[in-house]
């Protein structure tokens, strides 16, 4: 079956969503002992948010990269991440979706949130011919993550070095076997329009 261009796939439950960010150890760490980020984690800095695993192993290269040596699993309200979902603007100009470029401008201007769509990767990682989204939140939308959305934060980073040593031994499957597990995530048409979301594959 394929897979739609632009999908949400996300680990979820009824309530909760899970995403991904990586950090040096001095913001990580203070993070899983609270429970939720505190200093030194900048509000005053947009922080972007990941609901695919593989593009975060990608972007932070299996936690090696300077500044993302230690990988979070955030648990967050689903209630939360389409609120900031629903006031979103894509930060490339789409005319199916704006319309016109003035119009895109000055919802680039007015939003907290943006979001952007990445090719996503193998485990290896090659880049795949559909999509992963990617969330970056400012201002209003970084306080409420920090204050309201966050349920739980997990230090994964174990895991993620487990598994780069099974793909480095050539053991795909047992790799495989400890990554988490992600579903199409749903969402209210309206959403899913201002998102530039394709409904199939």
């Amino acid at each position: 079956m394929s897979v739609p261009v632009r999908q949400i796939r996300a680990r979820h439950s009824a309530d909760t969503i899970t995403v991904y960010q990586a950090y040096p150890p001095e913001v990580a760490l203070p993070a899983v002992a609270a429970g939720r980020f505190v200093a030194p984690f900048k509000r005053d800095r947009m922080t972007w948010i990941k609901p695919s695993f593989r593009w975060m192993m990608y972007r932070c290269g299996w936690a090696r990269k300077p500044g993302q040596e230690r990988v979070l699993s955030i648990d967050i309200t689903r209630e939360g991440f389409e609120w900031a979902l629903a006031r979103a603007c894509l930060s490339h100009y789409d005319r199916e979706v704006h319309g016109d470029r003035a119009t895109w401008s000055r919802q680039l201007r007015s939003s907290p949130v943006r979001v952007q769509w990445d090719p996503e990767r193998t485990l290896h990682p090659r880049a795949l011919p559909y999509r992963s989204l990617q969330v970056g939140l400012s201002g209003e939308a970084v306080a409420r993550y920090v204050d309201d959305w966050v349920v739980a934060v997990t230090d994964i980073t174990p895991t993620v070095h487990r598994v780069r040593d099974l793909l480095r031994a050539s053991e795909e499957r047992a790799a495989r076997d400890l990554l988490p597990v992600e579903h199409p995530y749903p969402l209210p048409a309206q959403v899913a329009a201002r998102l530039d979301v394709t409904s199939d594959g």
